[in-house]
C-alpha cells in the first residue's frame, strides 16, 4: 500500500507540474500577478495531495524569523520535497538551479519566466559570480534568493561543508540570511520513490548578516545552527560530514 499510495502521488505531482508549465508558458498573455500566483498554487496542490494520498504533512516553526526584506534562505537539502514546499514557505523567490534543468521540456522553459540564476557547477569561480550578479539584481527586485549550501541532496544524518556563494552575496548586498532546517529526508528518501507517512518539521532560524566577520565564521554558525536542529528534529541523526568542497571551498550552491 506504502508504494501503491507513493506511485499515485508521483503521477499525480508529475502530470500536475506539466500542466502548471504549460499555463506558466501562456503567462505573457495575464497579468503579471497572475503569473507569480501559479508557482505557488500548484506548490499548495502538490503540498495537499501529499496529504491527502500518502499522508505526510507538514508543520512550519520560526515563520515570524523571516524578514519583511528579501534575503538569502538557507535549505537543509535532502529531498525533492524542499524544492516545493520552499515555494509556499517563503515569499516572492527566484532559485539557484543546474543549468542542464532549463532544458527539461515545459518544465525548463516555464522556469524562465521566474529568472533562476542557473549556473554550471564545472565552471567554478564564473558560477560563484553568476550567483553574486545575478542574486544581487534579484533581490533588488524584491525576490528571495533560495540556496541549499551543501549543494546536492544528502541523506539523512550527513552533511557537507557549505558553499560560500550565499554568503558573499549577502555580504555585498547587506542582506540577511535566514537558514532553513527540516527533516524530509525521514519520509522521502531521494532518488526514492517511496513517501511515508508522518509530520515533516520545517524550523526558521532568525536572520544572520555578516556584519563584516569573516565568511568562514558565518558559514560555521549557519551551519552549526541548522546542524542542531536537525539533531533535534530528526530522529538517530548524526551531522556526519560526507563529503568537503575542493579548493576554497567557494563553490556554487545549486540543485
Amino acid at each position: 500500500m506504502l508504494f501503491l499510495r507513493s506511485l499515485v502521488f508521483t503521477t499525480f505531482m508529475l502530470m500536475s507540474v506539466v500542466i502548471y508549465a504549460i499555463g506558466v508558458l501562456f503567462s505573457p498573455l495575464m497579468p503579471a500577478a497572475w503569473r507569480e500566483a501559479i508557482p505557488p498554487a500548484w506548490a499548495n496542490l502538490a503540498l495537499g495531495a501529499l496529504r491527502i494520498i500518502c499522508k505526510l504533512d507538514y508543520r512550519v516553526e520560526g515563520a515570524g524569523n523571516i524578514p519583511d526584506e528579501a534575503g538569502v534562505a538557507f535549505w537543509k537539502h535532502q529531498s525533492m520535497w524542499e524544492t516545493v514546499a520552499q515555494i509556499v514557505v517563503f515569499p516572492r523567490q527566484c532559485w539557484v538551479l543546474k543549468k542542464s534543468l532549463m532544458s527539461i521540456p515545459f518544465v525548463g522553459w516555464a522556469l524562465r519566466f521566474y529568472q533562476p540564476i542557473a549556473i554550471d557547477r564545472s565552471a567554478g569561480r564564473r558560477a560563484v559570480e553568476q550567483v553574486i550578479e545575478q542574486g544581487h539584481e534579484r533581490l533588488a527586485a524584491g525576490r528571495w534568493v533560495m540556496i541549499f549550501p551543501e549543494g546536492t541532496r544528502m541523506p539523512p544524518g550527513t552533511t557537507r561543508r557549505y558553499g560560500m556563494s550565499g554568503i558573499l552575496l549577502a555580504e555585498k548586498t547587506g542582506r540577511p540570511i535566514v537558514p532553513v532546517a527540516h527533516n524530509a529526508g525521514d519520509f522521502w528518501r531521494r532518488n526514492g520513490i517511496l513517501k511515508r507517512p508522518g509530520m515533516i518539521v520545517v524550523r526558521i532560524g532568525q536572520p544572520v548578516y555578516t556584519n563584516g566577520r569573516p565568511l568562514e565564521v558565518v558559514a560555521k554558525e549557519i551551519q552549526d545552527w541548522i546542524e542542531t536542529q536537525m539533531k533535534d528534529i530528526s530522529p538517530g541523526y548524526a551531522g556526519v560530514i560526507l563529503s568537503k568542497p575542493s579548493g576554497n571551498g567557494r563553490q556554487p550552491n545549486s540543485t
